[in-house]
């Protein structure tokens, strides 16, 4: 009797692209703005509403980095003033935009009040996806942080959601992400454009990660109880 001939199983063929992706929390789930970067070029694709984080987790092809704008790393206590991280933001976007970074509580508290009213902000801080080997593909961001990379190292002048500050957001992505205008164009219309717009900065800086260029505060991450990093890239 032959032995059974055994051959082994094939590898998928690399993708001549990387798959990036900047991600915001919504109402419906997770916005996903994504683009194809080969080589230097980089081509937007059309937004996209995700139920859960694990069904971005688990997108084929798969996503070569994420900018998430998500409290990845919860600290296993209370500090005033929250994370380092959270804290070296504020102090370089100043009193008016540092006013949009928000720490997340203890990693105890979040878990002690699941499933107690929590809002889609706070219901997102359950999240468990995303674990510290994950975080060579998933990387914490903040918007604000974002755009004052985007505006040379300059605080934004405008809040997000004014007429201002939605014209100042939009030139500075315009300029630096070419294809911007399909982004806007197919915008889901579930989403705001306020929204979309956080999320695209999250693109631009996966963008920079990929070209491995990007800044991290702090420099030398902490790290929670989980083995997750604390940080924050820009």
């Amino acid at each position: 009797m032959r032995s059974p001939t055994f051959r082994p199983l094939k590898r998928e063929a690399p993708l001549p692209y990387k798959v990036l992706a900047g991600v915001e929390p919504c109402r419906q789930g997770w916005l996903v703005v994504s683009a194809k970067l080969q080589n230097v070029s980089m081509l937007p694709q059309a937004p996209e509403v995700m139920g859960s984080f694990a069904e971005i987790l688990d997108a084929r092809p798969g996503f070569t980095v994420l900018a998430v704008h998500l409290p990845i790393g919860l600290p296993d206590v209370a500090t005033p003033g929250g994370r380092r991280c959270d804290r070296l933001a504020r102090h370089l976007l100043g009193p008016r935009r540092g006013a949009a970074v928000i720490s997340p509580p203890p990693r105890s508290a979040v878990e002690d009040a699941e499933g107690k009213g929590l809002s889609a902000v706070a219901r997102s801080l359950l999240n468990r996806d995303v674990a510290s080997y994950h975080q060579r593909t998933v990387y914490e961001f903040h918007p604000e942080l974002s755009f004052y990379q985007l505006n040379d190292d300059r605080p934004l002048q405008h809040r997000k959601r004014t007429a201002d500050g939605v014209t100042e957001r939009m030139a500075l992505l315009a300029e630096r992400i070419k294809g911007m205008d399909r982004i806007l164009e197919l915008r889901p219309s579930s989403v705001d454009l306020a929204r979309l717009l956080d999320a695209s900065a999250g693109l631009w800086t996966a963008r920079r990660l990929a070209a491995r260029s990007v800044s991290r505060l702090p420099e030398s991450p902490e790290w929670d109880e989980q083995g997750v990093r604390m940080e924050l890239v820009r």
